[in-house]
């Protein structure tokens, strides 16, 4: 693995800058491709439907809820305009996926730098590349549910869908953004703190029902609502039910808060993992 790893000035891997980091990319591309191909294999590694399960795993948290919500709890989708469409399992994958996207991107990327202890400590490289190898794999998956969404939705009527498809994938990098940013805090703070880990599995839990995914805001109060999109990720998953879902294009500011989100999240995240790394030989 050594061998496959160029030499890097620490400094300058660690200093910021366009070119700079048009150069690291290009530099480690490689490495980068090779970490996210790992991830990808050892994903299913030894499962007997390999890949369909990034499948059959959405599928299986639409129908059950659908059942609980829909059929129990009655919860009436919006209709979409002007898509016409009025599917409350389409309605709620147009929020599932990305936010699923979102939590395994993060989930994945905390525990990279522990579990690749050996490797940091036998040589050196960007050890970011570990947490954006992780987000990276979570991407090529999400590819393939957001494919499979946007054929249901063209099935039922939607042709808007495959217009807006350019902005989908846009939201979909500022996704990844958003969940690099945390990943790689966490991923660093981790080091230190091994009860990270746990704590944001239970965060995650409040954080999703914080987020209109399984629920519609039609029985919402307006105040709730504005507290609602102080999370940056309600406005993503407004996005992307206004394109998917609805069929036009989303609300300027509610893209705006997002992104800002999204770009906040990676810097901060990327200033904490930069002051942290120089330890983490020490510290693992």
């Amino acid at each position: 693995m050594s061998s496959t790893i160029p030499p890097v000035d620490r400094a300058s891997a660690l200093s910021a800058g366009p070119t700079r980091v048009v150069n690291f990319l290009s530099t480690y591309r490689e490495l980068f491709l090779n970490l996210t191909l790992r991830d990808l294999r050892s994903k299913y590694r030894r499962s007997f439907l390999g890949w369909m399960w990034s499948l059959l795993n959405p599928l299986a948290y639409m129908t059950i809820y659908t059942i609980v919500f829909a059929e129990f709890l009655k919860q009436i989708p919006p209709v979409g305009s002007p898509s016409g469409i009025k599917v409350y399992a389409l309605y709620l994958m147009c929020g599932l996926l990305p936010w699923n996207f979102f939590q395994a991107g993060i989930l994945t990327s905390i525990g990279t730098v522990i579990g690749n202890a050996p490797l940091i400590k036998k040589t050196y490289f960007p050890r970011a590349l570990l947490p954006a190898a992780s987000v990276s794999s979570a991407f090529v998956f999400d590819l393939i549910e957001m494919g499979l969404l946007t054929a249901i939705l063209v099935g039922f009527g939607n042709y808007h869908a495959l217009e807006f498809l350019p902005l989908v994938l846009v939201l979909m990098l500022l996704v990844a953004t958003f969940s690099l940013g945390l990943g790689l805090a966490l991923s660093a703070i981790n080091v230190y703190f091994r009860d990270i880990e746990w704590f944001v599995t239970i965060l995650f839990m409040a954080w999703f029902f914080l987020t209109p995914i399984i629920y519609t805001t039609s029985r919402v109060s307006s105040t709730t609502i504005n507290i609602l999109k102080l999370n940056p990720m309600t406005d993503g998953v407004f996005c992307f039910r206004s394109l998917l879902y609805d069929g036009k294009m989303f609300s300027p500011l509610e893209f705006g808060y997002f992104a800002v989100a999204a770009i906040a999240s990676l810097v901060t995240g990327s200033l904490i993992f930069r002051k942290c790394e120089p330890q983490f030989a020490e510290e693992l």
